[in-house]
């Protein structure tokens, strides 16, 4: 179990850094890039902040099987 909320951890960390990632290169960036990757950016900020939501989920689930308080 602990392993699990490890995991989950840190895939809100990876997931928090690919978004930051993933926003710099859809919005400020997006001058110097070419259009497939302008529409790569925006559906990897799509698709990290659904890992976030995804990896908080399992946070709190493998926070309250090993009985720890969840806020």
């Amino acid at each position: 179990m602990e392993k699990m909320l490890f995991r989950a951890n840190s895939a809100i960390v990876w997931s928090v850094l690919g978004l930051l990632v993933s926003v710099a290169l859809a919005y400020p960036l997006a001058g110097w890039l070419p259009m497939m990757l302008q529409v790569l950016a925006h559906i990897g900020t799509l698709l990290f902040a659904v890992g976030i939501k995804i990896a908080y989920i399992v946070r709190l689930v493998f926070l309250s099987r090993l009985g720890r308080p969840v806020h």
